[in-house]
């Protein structure tokens, strides 16, 4: 009896010990484990309705798709912009927004007109072209001339004696866009200086189907003025294999760019109202206006449809926040920023009560999230209303939420957004006759449009204001 009393006693000593252990471990979760943020918890019923509501059809595919395929490419100070602004501004009113209307802004306008380029010596080849924007055209005979193949700004300083009279062509490999691309900006005046006839590009991206890409360029003061273009990356690539062999490599252009007087465009403004405090404003858009080439549907209709849609499915699902959330699609953006400019002086006196814009601008694919830049207490909240897109992966809030058309509102102060995207195929159809709808997929746009609606309508609805 006494042994199976000694067994009874050591099995219920396990069994307590098991329990104790157990229960401390429990306690330990209890404490280690963090809490919720109360933004999370308020807010995940109606972040998961708009989530859900974005993801339930095409509806915004099918309409950026309409956009594009009845107006394509809008460039600034053309009729095909200001059809589709009006196109806009009545399927707005038709969605109900309020207070709808075009904010007249006076843009730039550069007339591309006709031009090509042929290789002549050691043989003859069509080269596929695209004049720079801004560029100056060349005279009415075109320019014959020899090239000098160059890598980089610091080869032509080098070699600058060989490039009299000569076109030269920056052959310089795709690393980052904003590093790359100060050849398209400044190739111009950097070759003239050293006294060529017009220069070249190799096109700014970093894969190629014989595709040329177009993109602002500028002249420096009293440095002569010379035709600016760009070629494919195959073409340019070939062009130095000949100059390393030491053929003599000839090529003629001929291009009728220039500019006319500027003329009045629209930006386009739409709102839902808030029902608390309806003079603070959430800015949410992007740009209308297009390159001549292509449909402009990555960039960037697909952004302008994506802010317009999240607004819309606030409204759909009866969502009204207490402050008022403001979209803006923005004109001339690619060949002058004047809409963002023109957006900032005209709400001068009202950007004490903005309190965030938000603009998409990197295309419409896959999400990762939204850039912030503003203060520290603001990211925290940022961050934490981020959290509420965990479920479509698109929760990253990294630092710098800079772009074009907001950022003249961040130099006011305004913190500021931008939509993050997979951009892995971004510039491959950045600027090119490529940038139309078969390139965007309807789930990725969807997605976000999901991220906009989320994010917008919890800072818009806040108790309190996002700080700054």
């Amino acid at each position: 009896m006494k042994k199976y009393y000694k067994l009874f006693t050591l099995e219920m000593m396990l069994i307590i010990f098991v329990l104790s252990i157990t229960t401390c471990t429990t306690s330990l979760n209890m404490q280690t484990t963090p809490a919720e943020p109360l933004i999370v918890s308020k807010y995940r019923e109606t972040a998961n309705r708009l989530i859900s509501a974005a993801l339930a059809d095409s509806f915004a595919f099918d309409r950026l798709a309409e956009l594009t395929d009845t107006f394509g490419p809008r460039f600034s100070g053309t009729q095909n912009l200001e059809d589709a602004i009006d196109w806009i501004l009545a399927k707005m009113k038709k969605d109900g927004f309020e207070n709808v209307h075009g904010e007249e802004v006076m843009v730039p306008k550069w007339v591309r007109g006709k031009e090509w380029a042929e290789l002549v010596e050691p043989r003859f080849k069509k080269l596929e072209m695209l004049g720079l924007g801004g560029s100056i055209s060349t005279p009415t005979e075109g320019i014959e001339a020899e090239v000098l193949v160059v890598g980089s700004f610091d080869e032509l300083e080098t070699r600058n004696e060989e490039a009299q009279g000569k076109i030269v062509l920056f052959n310089v490999p795709f690393t980052t866009y904003g590093e790359t691309v100060r050849y398209r900006y400044a190739g111009a005046s950097a070759a003239a200086k050293v006294g060529a006839v017009a220069s070249l590009i190799r096109s700014v991206g970093p894969y190629s189907m014989i595709t040329p890409h177009t993109g602002g360029m500028g002249y420096e003061e009293d440095v002569p003025k010379i035709p600016h273009a760009a070629i494919t990356m195959e073409d340019a690539m070939m062009l130095q294999r000949m100059a390393d062999r030491g053929e003599r490599v000839v090529v003629r252009i001929y291009m009728e760019g220039h500019f006319e007087p500027d003329v009045p465009s629209r930006n386009v403004v739409a709102e839902l109202v808030g029902w608390e405090f309806p003079k603070e404003v959430i800015v949410l858009g992007g740009h209308i206006d297009s390159w001549d080439v292509g449909e402009g549907a990555m960039d960037d209709a697909g952004g302008c449809v994506a802010a317009w849609e999240a607004v819309r499915l606030m409204k759909k699902l009866g969502l009204r926040p207490r402050r008022t959330i403001r979209v803006v699609l923005w004109t001339n953006e690619e060949n002058g920023g004047r809409g963002g400019k023109g957006y900032r002086d005209a709400h001068k006196d009202e950007l004490v009560n903005h309190i965030l814009a938000i603009e998409t601008d990197s295309g419409v694919f896959k999400p990762r999230g939204l850039g912030f830049t503003g203060s520290e207490e603001a990211r925290r909240t940022v961050n934490e209303i981020a959290q509420l897109l965990i479920s479509i992966e698109s929760d990253e809030v990294p630092a710098d939420g800079r772009a074009a058309d907001i950022g003249p509102l961040i130099d006011e102060g305004v913190p500021g957004m931008s939509l993050k995207v997979d951009g892995s195929r971004y510039f491959w159809y950045h600027h090119t006759n490529a940038d139309t709808m078969d390139k965007l997929d309807p789930h990725e746009l969807n997605l976000c449009i999901a991220t906009l609606a989320v994010m917008a309508y919890v800072v818009a609805d806040m108790p309190e204001k996002l700080p700054r």
